[in-house]
């Protein structure tokens, strides 16, 4: 498109992106981490597990991460050509389609995610204010969709200054969590800990305990990636690696810290049946009321700074997957702020349509959040199993010590996520088919308007094993077999 008043070309934005620091890129990840996922742990870990098998649930998830987060960062010094890292790496190891079989699945996830955040500050706000219940009635679909589509308008524009936001946010965000973590310290009770350590009898086995709060652990370390998928804004590559890993090990330790105290305050049982934010019914049982209003606050400042960061971060990944030709062409324009407006928009709507469906689901923030972790899973394998594949090629620059290290942290990083897969569990498999395959008739838009055939046999399979999914899904939904 042309302007009208200077006719120069503006669809595309600005010929240099906005650069970030170090620090900011850090602050992308962290703040892309923590969101609502960390308030929600108390409750979800006591669920499934006691103290024993949180404790192997983070010792797994975390070293499952940490190779994500060395993939990452390996692979962004390896291969400085790729931007928007998790659909670019999936792009250059296993072909475009299921490149943007991860572009959408990623995006997807970051939408769904998205509406976590509005049904647990609805949730929260429900405490005092009974219309908003648990943060699905209509009520509080309402007041969800006039907070999205502000931000719609806020992100617009600017790139810039949505991320001189995400900083302040972040740093404001953090306190509230640590102040938690050393409250519940000063208030912990041994031997309510001691009770809890080998989990409640509907806990089940210890393998079946850590399985049950995988997805947990995936949904709160969901932004790991952060870093990468700015990649075209870092100002020195390396930034990329150095953000990942810092911003990594640093919520790690919040989360773990968070969940493990809540097991000194009150029996597992009860912090299992807490309404959410649980975070703040476990403060209140410790310190009174004002500790449930100072998480609470801190909870909003908190998913709302979590919302920007991740709707940024979906909207690139569309912006750039289009720029590669992998989805249509309308997706590729950005304003004079570098602020891809179509992507962010289709962000937007599909966010307020899955908004619009927790009206009809059981309970409708554990369902969005475990389908958020399980629509980032094909995504993650895809990128980990791309580090592996460089790495057992022959090249200079892989060579002896550095060569095995990276393979194994790459070998690792794949195992964790195709356990992740196992962990999920059929239900959510489906409903994940359900969403990618209807997907494909975007990538046959862009396939069109290159002139090109649509599918290459190979494709075809793929797209075939697709819409099997789906249909299968669909199925069991209306069958009862499986329900939202």
């Amino acid at each position: 498109m042309t302007s009208s008043r200077t006719g120069t070309d503006v669809s595309e934005g600005p010929a240099t992106p906005v650069k970030m620091s170090l620090l900011t890129l850090t602050m992308m990840v962290v703040g892309s981490m923590v969101g609502a996922g960390v308030f929600s742990l108390p409750s979800r870990f006591a669920q499934e597990t006691g103290v024993a098998g949180a404790l192997i649930a983070w010792a797994i998830a975390g070293t499952g991460m940490l190779m994500l987060a060395f993939v990452f960062q390996t692979l962004a010094v390896r291969r400085p050509d790729l931007d928007a890292g998790v659909y670019a790496y999936a792009k250059a190891g296993f072909g475009e389609y299921l490149g943007f079989f991860s572009a959408f699945g990623y995006w997807a996830s970051a939408c769904v995610g998205n509406v976590t955040y509005w049904v647990l500050i609805t949730s929260t706000v429900g405490a005092v204010w009974p219309a908003l219940g648990d943060g699905d009635t209509l009520v509080a679909v309402v007041v969800s969709t006039a907070g999205l589509w502000a931000f719609y308008f806020l992100i617009r524009r600017g790139v810039k200054e949505a991320a001189a936001i995400n900083r302040v946010v972040t740093v404001a965000k953090v306190v509230p969590i640590i102040v938690f973590v050393i409250l519940a310290l000063f208030f912990f009770d041994a031997s309510v800990f001691a009770d809890n350590f080998g989990g409640a009898d509907y806990a089940g086995s210890l393998f079946n305990q850590v399985r049950g709060t995988m997805l947990a652990t995936v949904f709160v370390f969901l932004g790991v990636e952060g870093a990468s998928v700015y990649s075209r804004h870092a100002r020195r590559r390396e930034d990329i690696g150095r953000a990942t890993v810092l911003g990594f090990l640093s919520v790690f330790a919040v989360f773990a810290s968070v969940t493990i105290v809540s097991y000194g305050i009150m029996p597992m049982a009860e912090i299992a049946d807490l309404r959410q934010p649980s975070m703040a019914a476990v403060l209140e049982e410790a310190v009174g009321t004002w500790g449930q209003v100072f998480v609470s606050v801190g909870l909003i400042v908190s998913v709302l700074g979590a919302y920007l960061a991740w709707t940024l971060m979906a909207a690139e990944v569309l912006f750039v997957a289009a720029k590669d030709h992998d989805m249509p062409r309308f997706l590729r324009h950005a304003n004079s702020a570098d602020v891809p407006v179509p992507a962010l928009l289709m962000t937007t709507l599909l966010s307020q349509v899955v908004l619009v469906i927790t009206l009809f689901s059981d309970d409708a923030f554990n369902f969005a959040l475990d389908l958020t972790s399980a629509l980032s899973l094909i995504p993650f394998l895809l990128a980990a199993a791309f580090a592996v594949k460089i790495m057992v090629r022959p090249d200079e620059l892989t060579r002896g010590t550095a060569k095995r290290r990276d393979l194994t942290v790459g070998i690792v990083a794949t195992l964790y996520t195709a356990f992740l897969l196992f962990a999920a569990g059929l239900k959510f498999v489906l409903v994940s088919f359900i969403i990618y395959a209807p997907a494909t008739i975007l990538f046959a838009m862009a396939r069109r308007e290159q002139g090109r055939r649509v599918f290459s046999p190979a494709e075809r399979l793929i797209c075939a094993v697709s819409v099997a999914g789906a249909v299968v899904g669909v199925i069991a939904l209306a069958a009862g077999w499986i329900s939202l």
